[in-house]
């Protein structure tokens, strides 16, 4: 199960449920790097563009889920690495029961089945967002009793 969280993390670090966070709106006047954020400015988060900064992340489009085994960093909105829902008094008020749904549903399925690609096809993981652009075709077996 501890490796099956790190896949779920990593999954959403590259793929969070939505890509612009709910609209924040600035109390105060703010310099953030090189920027100048008025008071009552509209901010946008992109947990999409977080979950891919090269500055928090080693190679941060290649898929490695290895790398939240020796990583404290968790989805629950602690650490600005990684907000696929959100933070704060803002962050998704089901991220809990979705993340415990996501696990028991992945488990379940690794669990009872052997996955594999349909024959002479291969996985194209062009056109991410939030919607793959070309459906993803899965052949399930049944692991059979012994």
């Amino acid at each position: 199960m501890h490796y099956l969280k790190t896949v779920i993390k990593e999954t959403l670090r590259l793929h969070a449920p939505v890509p612009l966070l709910v609209p924040r709106e600035s109390m105060e006047e703010v310099k953030l790097l090189d920027y100048d954020i008025p008071a009552k400015t509209q901010v946008f988060i992109n947990a999409w563009a977080i979950g891919r900064d090269p500055l928090s992340w080693d190679d941060p489009e290649v898929y490695l889920p290895e790398m939240f085994l020796t990583s404290d960093i968790d989805v629950k909105g602690q650490e600005i690495e990684l907000i696929p829902f959100g933070a704060g008094r803002r962050g998704c008020p089901g991220m809990t029961f979705a993340i415990i749904i996501n696990e028991l549903a992945l488990a379940r399925i690794v669990h009872k089945f052997d996955l594999a690609l349909p024959k002479e096809e291969d996985l194209d993981m062009t056109g991410l967002g939030v919607c793959r652009k070309l459906s993803l075709l899965a052949v399930a077996t049944r692991w059979s009793s012994l």
